[in-house]
């Protein structure tokens, strides 16, 4: 008989056990704290932006460059072109200069906008075209050395603009040459260029700087 008992309650709590079955599945599983999902990582931009309405102009610039919005260009004892600059961050270890610098002029008075002006020694433009934009710019460029060091300077100007705008790379080095072997290393000339070519293919000439467009 005991067999028979042992049988029923066995059954039995088989039984209870299938029709409690979805309880206690809910049971345990509000035991197990849900998943938190990860926040997705946020990328900050590697730019920032320069505008100004007073200027009428407005540009994007690395965030390793420093801005200097009192620039001025010493065209002359007696003349300075004004501007904004972004200072290209040091490479240590290398011979560029600290003074390297993207930076955006302005010649008010000028006729003719071209980039021949922009440049103290007597150089000719020549009109160059971006493929990737369309683009067209006056071009010129001029190289110079003393003591060891190098200064490269390129202008891009919008023949169009008004007030005649013009973007300057100005690059200083010194003469890998100069040091000994090992000391000093040929700083990064592609990367630099890369981060001033964005800078110009970047501006922006607003309505109080143009009246043609750019």
């Amino acid at each position: 008989m005991r067999w028979v008992i042992g049988i029923l309650v066995v059954l039995a709590v088989a039984a209870a056990a299938w029709f409690l079955r979805d309880p206690i599945i809910g049971l345990f599983s509000s035991a197990v704290p849900a998943a938190v999902p990860e926040a997705p990582a946020v990328t900050e931009p590697a730019t920032t932006t320069y505008a100004s309405s007073t200027l009428g102009y407005s540009f994007d610039y690395p965030k390793t460059y420093a801005l200097n919005e009192a620039y001025q260009y010493d065209f002359s004892p007696s003349k300075s072109i004004r501007g904004v600059a972004v200072a290209a961050p040091a490479q240590t270890g290398t011979n560029l200069g600290s003074d390297t610098r993207v930076s955006v002029e302005q010649l008010p008075r000028a006729a003719t906008c071209t980039a021949d002006i922009f440049i103290i020694a007597d150089v000719k433009a020549k009109p160059v075209s971006d493929s990737q934009n369309g683009t067209e710019y006056s071009y010129a460029t001029t190289t110079g050395a003393a003591a060891g060091n190098v200064y490269e300077e390129m202008v891009y100007a919008f023949p169009k603009s008004k007030p005649c705008t013009a973007i300057r790379y100005a690059i200083h080095s010194t003469n890998i040459g100069n040091y000994e072997p090992g000391t000093v290393r040929e700083f990064d000339r592609e990367n630099l260029l890369k981060d001033f070519d964005s800078v110009l293919s970047s501006l922006k000439l607003m309505a109080a700087a143009t009246t043609t467009g750019a």
